[in-house]
């Protein structure tokens, strides 16, 4: 139970709202299961970030209607109420809150009760519900209201940190975002979709979600949703992957981001700090062919914080070539080790080849075979395998999954053909790898394709546009790179890893 005796309003205690509300975000996360909170995507809102979100409003004018989804116990509406009645001049507040969790939802009415005395105690009249239900099938309800003329809500403002849960393909969510036609495939996806989709035309949208909508296939019709005929004002990064929820075992990268519905595109305002409550964070201006690549079919969004950024964003988007120029593909490893379990072999034997595993990267080489307890060295090569396997030879391997502890995103490893005398070899799904067409790289070229990939401004310029861990084979393919010759002309002056030597040598193209 929470001790609301210990959280109460008081006098003249408008500036303190939202600290007020954060001893009930505090309480209220000890009720909530932790077995059950990642399932959920159940991460709370701190004072410090729920400040930052409500300080990107451009206007709390007038009558605000502001649209909270999963608002756990309210935090970020109480910063947006304290914001508008410290900043700004609202005549009306109408808030709407979302919460399925019935243990916050207790929570969640007393914030708004003293959003409504600090609105009372500011001369501004106040109106409040809370929605102990689905949003997305209420969200979906109000458009199809709409679609047939009926009367519903209406919003001006939303501000969401909605839960951060991957769902199926065959899911109810899915077939409800679907029938408003857009199709993706995370809870904080859908939520901020619907969000954007309920916002009158020159409403605002603020959302903490994961920086993983930025890149890849998967978020396609979510980036359209968002950048399709509105304005993306700001983006808010944080440096640290963990400081946006301390307290919280959140390791995705956060971003916070502006959208002012139905506004034609203007620059966008870029923030980065340390964490939410960095009183010094770095403020850049850039023109949105920069954040969006006009050539990028997938518009990829890329968050360049500084100058230097901007000139690596340069350098490497202005190389040549693509994958297919180069005549080569990037493709993930075949073998899936616990769909084939009984195949399996520690240590290499006759009616064996090698299957190569992140394990097997060391110094930028791929060393086999390695002692390993945990994982296995070798696959048994028999009918039920053979279609898994590519034929011995070199070729460029990258990491898929890097931890969190790795200075680098992109960690590339050279395979080379004298590694086993076996004609075809194995690799497992967690790595990458490059070739031609199914084929072997040459081996000039090859080296120096790893020497490029290896590069820290390639790192880093593929870190503008991946904020997370994964490495796929997706974003290898919509990099750019140096010419074949260039390619092999750097092959040809490397023997062995050398960090310094990559560096130079990518950097003198």
């Amino acid at each position: 139970m929470i001790d609301y005796a210990t959280v109460t309003f008081q006098e003249n205690a408008t500036k303190t709202l939202v600290e007020t509300v954060d001893q009930l975000r505090i309480q209220a996360n000890k009720l909530l299961d932790e077995d059950t909170r990642g399932q959920k995507g159940q991460f709370m809102t701190p004072a410090s970030a729920a400040y930052v979100l409500a300080g990107m409003f451009r206007n709390l004018d007038g009558e605000l209607n502001i649209l909270d989804a999963g608002a756990g116990v309210g935090s970020l509406s109480a910063a947006l109420v304290q914001r508008a009645l410290n900043d700004f001049k609202p005549t009306i507040i109408n808030a709407n809150a979302w919460e399925l969790e019935d243990v916050l939802v207790e929570s969640l009415n007393r914030s708004l009760a003293l959003c409504h005395e600090a609105s009372d105690e500011s001369q501004v009249a106040w109106n409040s519900q809370v929605n102990n239900i689905d949003f997305i099938q209420s969200a979906v309800d109000i458009l199809k209201a709409r679609e047939n003329g009926e009367a519903t809500s209406t919003f001006n403002k939303a501000i969401l940190n909605p839960p951060y849960l991957k769902i199926a393909a065959a899911s109810k969510e899915r077939k409800l975002l679907r029938s408003v036609g857009v199709e993706t495939g995370n809870l904080y996806s859908c939520f901020v979709t619907l969000a954007l989709m309920l916002l009158e035309d020159g409403g605002e949208l603020v959302a903490i979600t994961p920086r993983s909508f930025c890149n890849g296939p998967y978020f396609n019709d979510f980036r359209r949703v968002l950048l399709d005929g509105n304005n993306l004002s700001k983006l808010h990064i944080f440096e640290s992957r963990t400081r946006a929820f301390k307290g919280d075992k959140v390791l995705q990268e956060n971003v916070i981001f502006h959208i002012v519905k139905n506004e034609t595109q203007g620059q966008v305002e870029i923030t980065s700090s340390t964490c939410a409550d960095d009183p010094v964070p770095l403020v850049r201006m850039a023109e949105f062919k920069e954040v969006v690549n006009p050539n990028n079919p997938n518009r990829f969004i890329h968050i360049i914080t500084n100058n230097e950024q901007a000139e690596i964003a340069t350098r490497i988007g202005s190389m040549p070539c693509s994958l297919e120029d180069l005549g080569i593909d990037a493709s993930t490893g075949k073998v899936v080790d616990f769909r084939t379990k009984p195949n399996l072999r520690h240590d290499p034997a006759e009616d064996t080849v090698p299957l190569i595993y992140p394990m097997h990267f060391r110094d930028g080489m791929i060393v086999y075979p390695v002692e390993s307890k945990k994982k296995p060295n070798a696959i048994a090569l028999n009918t039920e395998t053979l279609k898994q396997m590519i034929p011995n030879g070199t070729y460029v391997l990258t990491k898929r999954l890097t931890s969190k502890e790795e200075t680098r995103r992109i960690v590339a490893g050279l395979y080379t053909a004298d590694l086993s005398d076996a004609s075809v070899v194995g690799f497992e799904n967690k790595t990458n790898y490059f070739h031609a067409n199914g084929q072997p790289l040459e081996l000039d070229f090859a080296k120096g394709l790893w020497v490029y990939l290896n590069s820290n401004i390639v790192d880093q310029y593929f870190r503008q546009f991946n904020g997370h861990t994964q490495v796929n084979a997706t974003d290898l393919r919509i990099l750019r790179y140096p010419t074949r010759e260039q390619l092999i002309t750097i092959g040809q002056t490397v023997e062995q890893f050398n960090q310094e030597l990559f560096d130079e040598v990518v950097d003198n193209l």
